[in-house]
Protein backbone atom coordinates (compact mmCIF):
# COMPACT_ATOMS: atom_id res chain seq x y z
CA UNK A 1 0.00 0.00 0.00
CA UNK A 2 1.49 3.32 -1.07
CA UNK A 3 1.90 5.97 1.60
CA UNK A 4 -0.01 9.16 0.66
CA UNK A 5 1.93 12.36 0.17
CA UNK A 6 2.39 14.28 3.43
CA UNK A 7 0.68 17.65 3.47
CA UNK A 8 3.07 20.60 3.59
CA UNK A 9 2.21 24.27 3.83
CA UNK A 10 3.72 26.28 0.97
CA UNK A 11 5.52 29.35 2.23
CA UNK A 12 5.49 32.67 0.41
CA UNK A 13 7.82 32.68 -2.58
CA UNK A 14 8.17 34.69 -5.73
CA UNK A 15 6.47 31.98 -7.77
CA UNK A 16 3.33 32.28 -5.63
CA UNK A 17 3.03 36.05 -5.98
CA UNK A 18 0.88 37.22 -8.86
CA UNK A 19 2.62 39.90 -10.91
CA UNK A 20 2.66 41.64 -14.24
CA UNK A 21 5.80 40.76 -16.15
CA UNK A 22 7.07 43.05 -18.89
CA UNK A 23 8.94 41.48 -21.76
CA UNK A 24 12.66 42.10 -21.88
CA UNK A 25 16.09 40.50 -21.93
CA UNK A 26 15.84 39.44 -18.28
CA UNK A 27 12.59 37.55 -18.75
CA UNK A 28 13.20 33.81 -19.23
CA UNK A 29 12.66 32.46 -22.71
CA UNK A 30 9.74 30.04 -22.89
CA UNK A 31 10.32 27.07 -25.22
CA UNK A 32 7.12 25.37 -26.31
CA UNK A 33 5.93 23.32 -29.27
CA UNK A 34 2.86 25.53 -29.65
CA UNK A 35 4.74 28.15 -31.70
CA UNK A 36 7.43 26.20 -33.54
CA UNK A 37 8.10 27.70 -36.97
CA UNK A 38 11.16 25.81 -38.21
CA UNK A 39 13.43 22.86 -37.45
CA UNK A 40 15.91 25.20 -35.76
CA UNK A 41 13.23 26.12 -33.23
CA UNK A 42 12.91 22.44 -32.34
CA UNK A 43 16.71 22.24 -31.94
CA UNK A 44 16.60 25.18 -29.53
CA UNK A 45 13.78 23.55 -27.57
CA UNK A 46 15.71 20.29 -27.21
CA UNK A 47 18.83 22.14 -26.10
CA UNK A 48 16.77 24.07 -23.53
CA UNK A 49 15.42 20.79 -22.16
CA UNK A 50 18.95 19.38 -21.79
CA UNK A 51 20.11 22.56 -20.03
CA UNK A 52 17.17 22.44 -17.65
CA UNK A 53 17.57 18.78 -16.65
CA UNK A 54 21.28 18.02 -17.16
CA UNK A 55 22.65 21.61 -17.15
CA UNK A 56 24.96 20.42 -19.93
CA UNK A 57 24.68 17.37 -22.18
CA UNK A 58 27.76 15.88 -23.77
CA UNK A 59 27.54 13.89 -26.98
CA UNK A 60 27.26 10.55 -25.14
CA UNK A 61 24.58 11.97 -22.79
CA UNK A 62 22.09 12.77 -25.53
CA UNK A 63 19.01 10.60 -25.94
CA UNK A 64 18.79 10.22 -29.73
CA UNK A 65 15.70 8.00 -29.70
CA UNK A 66 13.75 10.43 -27.53
CA UNK A 67 14.84 13.34 -29.72
CA UNK A 68 13.65 11.54 -32.85
CA UNK A 69 10.29 10.70 -31.31
CA UNK A 70 9.84 14.30 -30.17
CA UNK A 71 10.65 15.65 -33.63
CA UNK A 72 8.16 13.26 -35.25
CA UNK A 73 5.38 14.17 -32.84
CA UNK A 74 5.32 10.77 -31.12
CA UNK A 75 6.19 12.35 -27.77
CA UNK A 76 5.13 15.52 -26.03
CA UNK A 77 7.62 17.80 -24.31
CA UNK A 78 6.41 16.43 -20.97
CA UNK A 79 7.20 12.88 -22.13
CA UNK A 80 10.64 14.03 -23.30
CA UNK A 81 11.34 15.56 -19.88
CA UNK A 82 10.23 12.30 -18.27
CA UNK A 83 12.66 10.35 -20.46
CA UNK A 84 15.54 12.61 -19.46
CA UNK A 85 14.70 12.26 -15.76
CA UNK A 86 14.70 8.46 -16.07
CA UNK A 87 17.83 8.30 -18.23
CA UNK A 88 21.08 6.68 -17.13
CA UNK A 89 22.86 10.04 -17.19
CA UNK A 90 20.44 11.64 -14.74
CA UNK A 91 20.47 8.58 -12.49
CA UNK A 92 24.28 8.44 -12.38
CA UNK A 93 24.78 12.19 -12.01
CA UNK A 94 22.06 13.09 -9.50
CA UNK A 95 20.25 10.09 -8.02
CA UNK A 96 23.32 7.96 -7.18
CA UNK A 97 25.43 10.90 -5.97
CA UNK A 98 23.01 12.44 -3.46
CA UNK A 99 20.76 11.60 -0.57
CA UNK A 100 17.00 11.42 -1.13
CA UNK A 101 16.55 14.88 0.39
CA UNK A 102 19.10 16.48 -1.90
CA UNK A 103 17.77 14.58 -4.91
CA UNK A 104 14.26 15.82 -4.18
CA UNK A 105 15.57 19.38 -4.01
CA UNK A 106 17.22 18.99 -7.42
CA UNK A 107 14.08 17.57 -9.02
CA UNK A 108 11.75 20.20 -7.59
CA UNK A 109 14.02 22.94 -8.89
CA UNK A 110 14.38 21.40 -12.34
CA UNK A 111 10.84 20.10 -12.86
CA UNK A 112 8.63 22.53 -10.94
CA UNK A 113 10.88 25.56 -11.49
CA UNK A 114 11.08 26.67 -7.86
CA UNK A 115 12.83 25.99 -4.56
CA UNK A 116 11.39 23.55 -2.06
CA UNK A 117 9.07 25.18 0.43
CA UNK A 118 10.83 23.69 3.43
CA UNK A 119 12.11 20.56 5.14
CA UNK A 120 8.61 19.11 5.36
CA UNK A 121 8.28 19.08 1.57
CA UNK A 122 11.67 17.37 1.29
CA UNK A 123 10.52 14.69 3.72
CA UNK A 124 7.21 14.25 1.89
CA UNK A 125 8.77 13.71 -1.52
CA UNK A 126 11.59 11.59 -0.05
CA UNK A 127 8.97 9.16 1.24
CA UNK A 128 7.62 8.93 -2.31
CA UNK A 129 11.11 8.13 -3.59
CA UNK A 130 11.54 5.44 -0.94
CA UNK A 131 8.13 3.82 -1.51
CA UNK A 132 7.52 4.23 -5.26
CA UNK A 133 11.08 4.41 -6.54
CA UNK A 134 12.55 6.85 -9.02
CA UNK A 135 9.96 6.24 -11.75
CA UNK A 136 7.00 6.67 -9.41
CA UNK A 137 8.48 9.87 -7.98
CA UNK A 138 9.04 11.34 -11.46
CA UNK A 139 5.52 10.41 -12.53
CA UNK A 140 4.01 12.08 -9.44
CA UNK A 141 5.97 15.27 -10.13
CA UNK A 142 4.93 15.42 -13.79
CA UNK A 143 1.30 14.56 -12.95
CA UNK A 144 1.04 17.17 -10.22
CA UNK A 145 -1.37 20.08 -10.65
CA UNK A 146 1.50 22.53 -10.17
CA UNK A 147 3.44 21.17 -13.13
CA UNK A 148 0.45 20.83 -15.44
CA UNK A 149 -0.89 24.31 -14.64
CA UNK A 150 2.47 26.01 -15.22
CA UNK A 151 4.06 24.00 -18.04
CA UNK A 152 1.45 21.59 -19.36
CA UNK A 153 2.35 19.05 -22.02
CA UNK A 154 4.15 21.32 -24.51
CA UNK A 155 6.45 23.66 -22.51
CA UNK A 156 9.98 23.04 -21.22
CA UNK A 157 10.21 23.78 -17.46
CA UNK A 158 12.15 26.88 -16.44
CA UNK A 159 12.96 28.80 -13.27
CA UNK A 160 9.85 30.83 -12.59
CA UNK A 161 10.04 34.52 -11.64
CA UNK A 162 13.83 34.53 -11.16
CA UNK A 163 14.20 38.21 -12.02
CA UNK A 164 11.99 40.69 -10.21
CA UNK A 165 11.71 44.34 -11.34
CA UNK A 166 11.69 45.57 -7.74
CA UNK A 167 15.10 44.07 -6.92
CA UNK A 168 18.57 45.03 -8.01
CA UNK A 169 19.48 41.33 -8.35
CA UNK A 170 17.10 38.43 -8.82
CA UNK A 171 17.23 34.87 -7.58
CA UNK A 172 20.43 32.90 -8.18
CA UNK A 173 20.10 30.29 -10.97
CA UNK A 174 19.56 26.77 -9.67
CA UNK A 175 22.64 25.33 -11.40
CA UNK A 176 24.84 27.79 -9.48
CA UNK A 177 23.03 27.61 -6.14
CA UNK A 178 22.72 23.82 -6.05
CA UNK A 179 25.88 21.89 -7.04
CA UNK A 180 25.34 18.53 -8.68
CA UNK A 181 27.04 16.55 -5.90
CA UNK A 182 26.29 16.72 -2.20
CA UNK A 183 28.99 17.81 0.26
CA UNK A 184 29.78 14.21 1.23
CA UNK A 185 30.34 13.10 -2.37
CA UNK A 186 32.34 16.25 -3.15
CA UNK A 187 34.71 15.31 -0.33
CA UNK A 188 34.92 11.74 -1.66
CA UNK A 189 35.86 13.06 -5.10
CA UNK A 190 38.43 15.46 -3.66
CA UNK A 191 36.53 18.72 -4.24
CA UNK A 192 37.16 21.54 -3.77
CA UNK A 193 40.76 21.29 -4.92
CA UNK A 194 43.19 24.01 -3.87
CA UNK A 195 45.44 25.11 -6.70
CA UNK A 196 48.61 26.92 -5.68
CA UNK A 197 50.44 29.16 -8.11
CA UNK A 198 53.79 30.85 -7.65
CA UNK A 199 53.14 33.77 -9.95
CA UNK A 200 50.51 36.37 -9.13
CA UNK A 201 48.67 37.34 -12.28
CA UNK A 202 47.23 40.80 -12.55
CA UNK A 203 44.64 41.98 -15.01
CA UNK A 204 45.74 44.76 -17.36
CA UNK A 205 43.00 46.64 -19.24
CA UNK A 206 43.13 46.52 -23.01
CA UNK A 207 43.72 50.26 -23.41
CA UNK A 208 46.73 50.12 -21.07
CA UNK A 209 48.49 47.21 -22.78
CA UNK A 210 51.61 48.06 -24.77
CA UNK A 211 51.03 48.12 -28.52
CA UNK A 212 53.35 46.93 -31.28
CA UNK A 213 56.44 49.14 -31.54
CA UNK A 214 56.12 50.53 -28.03
CA UNK A 215 59.58 50.95 -26.39
CA UNK A 216 58.20 49.30 -23.26
CA UNK A 217 58.23 45.96 -25.09
CA UNK A 218 62.04 46.24 -25.51
CA UNK A 219 62.74 47.41 -21.95
CA UNK A 220 63.36 43.91 -20.62
CA UNK A 221 65.70 43.13 -23.53
CA UNK A 222 67.66 46.33 -22.93
CA UNK A 223 68.03 45.56 -19.26
CA UNK A 224 69.29 42.06 -20.02
CA UNK A 225 72.25 43.45 -22.01
CA UNK A 226 75.38 43.86 -19.87
CA UNK A 227 77.95 45.75 -22.00
CA UNK A 228 81.60 45.59 -20.94
CA UNK A 229 83.92 48.44 -22.17
CA UNK A 230 87.60 47.88 -23.08
CA UNK A 231 89.84 49.22 -20.31
CA UNK A 232 92.91 51.28 -21.33
CA UNK A 233 96.06 49.99 -19.61
CA UNK A 234 97.91 52.50 -17.51
CA UNK A 235 101.62 52.89 -18.47
CA UNK A 236 104.07 54.69 -16.24
CA UNK A 237 106.67 57.05 -17.79
CA UNK A 238 109.41 55.17 -15.95
CA UNK A 239 108.65 52.00 -17.90
CA UNK A 240 108.98 53.60 -21.37
CA UNK A 241 112.12 52.59 -23.32
CA UNK A 242 112.98 55.77 -25.20
CA UNK A 243 115.78 54.24 -27.26
CA UNK A 244 113.57 51.45 -28.56
CA UNK A 245 110.63 53.74 -29.22
CA UNK A 246 112.47 56.44 -31.21
CA UNK A 247 113.31 55.31 -34.78
CA UNK A 248 116.86 55.56 -36.01
CA UNK A 249 117.81 58.19 -38.68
Amino acid sequence: MAIPLINYAPKSQNVRVAGYDIGGDEKPTVFTTENLLSSSDMDNLIEAAYRQIFFHAFKWDREKILESQLRNGQLTVRDFIRGLLLSKTFRDSFYDKNSNYRFVEHCVQKVLGRDVYGEREKIAWSIVVATKGLQGFVDDLLNSDEYLSNFGYDTVPYQRRRNLPGREAGEIPFNIKSPRYDAYHRRQLGFPQIVWQNEVRRFVPQDKKAKAGDPVNFLAMARSINPSANTIPKISALNINIEASVPRR
